[in-house]
């Protein structure tokens, strides 16, 4: 009789079963990349290519942000998995698109750390980033207030207040990503969020919350009570 995979020894437990029995979150990069890969090559696993892949391009960013072209020069990976690589990514790229489309509410600070990430994928500094919304919270559009260096990007409230007041915003919330993956908040954070919050004020369109965005956490000025509750 043969034994259900989902239940068989080590040696068939692979990335493939482990996401029927545990889903798709308690999966590595390395895994999830095998999957997609579908085979490796001899002497080598699908998952372990994986590996390799991530060190080559820096990991998943890195990866993400490669051309189908450079993937596909990667060694032991050719166009087929290149391809396939490349449309995986590119779903990816889609569906954070649609979290960006104009009338996507944004109810909390998590909903603004998800598109900044996705925004933010592959950038080695860090961003600063203005999510302009309407009466009812709803997206208008999310600008790219500033770019800066590994260590900050530097933010004049007139750039984050002149595409609101053109676009006839309502509200605002600003954000920024930490490349270091750390998203506590800077001292230089805090003197920013209330320079921005006493201009909103002057100005008619009120700043909602201030979001830094690490690599898996986000820290959002307002659950932590620094905007009082309107």
């Amino acid at each position: 009789m043969t034994q259900d995979i989902l239940i068989g020894g080590p040696a068939r437990y692979g990335p493939r079963e482990r996401i029927l029995q545990l889903g798709e979150p308690r999966l590595g990069d390395a895994e999830c990349l095998a999957l997609v890969l579908r085979t490796g090559n001899r002497g080598e696993s699908a998952e372990v290519l994986g590996q390799r892949l991530l060190r080559r391009f820096g990991g998943l960013p890195g990866l993400a942000a490669a051309s189908v072209r450079e993937l596909a020069a990667a060694p032991g990976i050719g166009p087929v998995r290149a391809a396939a690589l490349g449309a995986a990514f590119g779903l990816a790229r889609r569906l954070a698109e649609v979290a960006l489309r104009p009338g996507t509410p944004l109810h909390c600070g998590g909903d603004v750390a998800r598109i900044v990430r996705d925004s933010a994928r592959g950038l080695r500094r860090e961003g600063f980033f203005a999510a302009l919304l309407d009466v009812r919270h709803c997206l208008l559009g999310l600008h790219v207030v500033s770019v800066g260096s590994v260590d900050g990007a530097h933010v004049h409230p007139r750039e984050v207040f002149s595409p609101a007041i053109r676009d006839a915003a309502a509200a605002v919330v600003v954000a920024h990503n930490h490349p270091s993956g750390d998203p506590t908040p800077s001292a230089e954070d805090r003197v920013v969020t209330e320079r921005l919050r006493e201009v909103g004020d002057l100005v008619g369109i009120a700043l909602l919350d201030h979001v830094v965005v690490g690599a898996q956490r986000y820290y959002s000025f307002a659950d932590e009570g620094f905007f009082p509750i309107a």
